[in-house]
């Protein structure tokens, strides 16, 4: 079914007031399900931090320079920003769209699609953002040392969050039905998840191996978080910012283009 918007005479792309009421109906609709959001998003990770770091740091008590509950906790906050951007976006987006028909009625505002798009990017990365220094909290508990650079960890997984909530947003504009998404969590995210970093150094690996992993976004979300709290290292960490931006841009667009493509059907 076609969507007709109320937006054919617009003065700009992008504009605030649109992405804002947005945001505010994004805002109070949280309120009424913050809690099973929180837990699902935060629960999981720090139980892969107290399992990895407990079971397997009885076996290796460190990796390079770091104890390894501090390299895996400082590792799972990348694995919280994936659990709280990128499946959020993909079923709830879906499910807006397909059963609730939630955008339906946005896009009946003067709100376009590219708005409406950015908006919920930004909201699920905000909660990302929060949802990810979950596990580096707890780790301090277990004795990693808080430092001036974890004051910069919200911002890398605010960053890293918005590109993987518009590689949700992607999915779910190109999936048939909503059992699509056992392959992209089966193909995609899981090997993602394992080859980042999180829980053993990448240059154990070979070296084609290593290489594909570089190009792994959680990867260098990883790297900064670490960098973050055990020391910056200049041009590298500049490298792997510079990476994240240029994935959640390339994302933003593709999101915007599926959601477009989905929403005129």
């Amino acid at each position: 079914m076609a969507v007709t918007t109320a937006s054919s005479h617009r003065l700009r792309r992008l504009e605030r007031p649109a992405i804002t009421g947005v945001l505010v109906r994004e805002v109070v609709n949280f309120s009424s399900y913050w809690r099973s959001a929180t837990f699902s998003s935060t629960v999981e990770p720090t139980i892969y931090l107290l399992a990895f770091g407990f079971g397997f740091g009885a076996l290796v008590s460190r990796v390079g320079s770091y104890d390894y509950v501090q390299f895996v906790g400082t590792g799972t906050v990348a694995t919280a920003v994936l659990f709280s951007s990128a499946f959020p976006a993909m079923f709830g987006t879906f499910v807006k769209y397909q059963f609730q028909h939630t955008y339906d009625a946005i896009l009946a505002a003067p709100v376009d699609t590219e708005e409406l798009v950015s908006a919920e990017a930004l909201w699920i990365a905000s909660r990302a953002g929060v949802y990810g220094c979950v596990p580096m909290l707890v780790a301090m508990v277990f004795g990693l040392d808080p430092s001036w650079g974890m004051l910069t960890v919200p911002l890398i997984a605010w960053i890293s969050g918005f590109g993987w909530a518009c590689f949700g947003i992607t999915v779910a504009g190109y999936a048939k039905s909503i059992e699509n998404f056992s392959y992209i969590v089966s193909a995609v995210l899981t090997p993602l998840f394992l080859v980042a970093g999180t829980f053993f150094p990448i240059d154990t690996l070979p070296g084609w191996a290593q290489a594909l992993a570089r190009l792994n976004p959680l990867y260098h979300c990883v790297q900064l978080v670490r960098h973050a709290v055990f020391g910056f290292v200049g041009w590298a960490d500049l490298g792997s910012l510079a990476f994240l931006l240029a994935f959640g841009l390339l994302m933003w667009r593709f999101a915007i283009r599926a959601m477009t493509r989905k929403l005129i059907d």
